[in-house]
């Protein structure tokens, strides 16, 4: 007999439905994971369809135990932080910095694409661990649900919060002088 989910004419599966709907409902999260890991566009795009085939890898065993985004963010931070482990141990990552152009900005919007590049800048300088904690406290999550997705207690979430905020500061700093 055929597989029905191998034949391009069958209409969708209820799971494949609702697997793309949540997909549809929670892109912001996989393109904010991929903007802090990665560096260029082609990166950007296999990272990006990397956590898409984890999360549906992941899929059928996820219970609803835990907010869907919580879930998404865990299965994408997870992706991008082994898949940077697996750069580094080949040897590939791409070591060139990242260089803004030397043409002043008078436009205030020009002055804020270019701060938010600064921002990123020093972000991309955290460790793996810390990046994922900044873009999670910079999304707005709570102490609670940025544990949850950590695997913290929400005391060293905060401990962590505040240790980074300095990193961070320190380096603009540096970065503006």
């Amino acid at each position: 007999s055929i597989d029905q989910k191998e034949s391009p004419h069958e209409p969708q599966s209820l799971q494949e439905q609702n697997f793309l709907q949540m997909l549809e409902t929670h892109q912001g999260i996989l393109q904010k994971v991929c903007r802090v890991y990665t560096r260029s566009e082609s990166d950007f795009g296999d990272l990006h369809q990397e956590m898409i085939l984890q999360l549906w890898k992941s899929f059928p065993r996820f219970k609803g135990e835990a907010k869907v985004s919580t879930w998404i963010y865990r299965i994408a931070l997870n992706t991008a932080i082994s898949g940077l482990r697996k750069q580094e141990r080949q040897k590939v990552e791409n070591t060139d910095p990242v260089t803004l152009p030397d043409e002043g900005f008078v436009d205030e919007q020009h002055e804020a694409k270019e701060r938010k590049s600064f921002l990123y800048q020093a972000i991309a300088q955290l460790s793996d661990i810390e990046k994922a904690i900044i873009m999670l406290y910079l999304e707005e999550q709570p102490y609670d649900e940025i544990a949850k997705i950590m695997g913290l207690t929400r005391n060293h979430v905060g401990v962590k919060i505040n240790r980074i905020k300095q990193k961070l500061k320190t380096l603009l700093q540096d970065h503006l002088q």
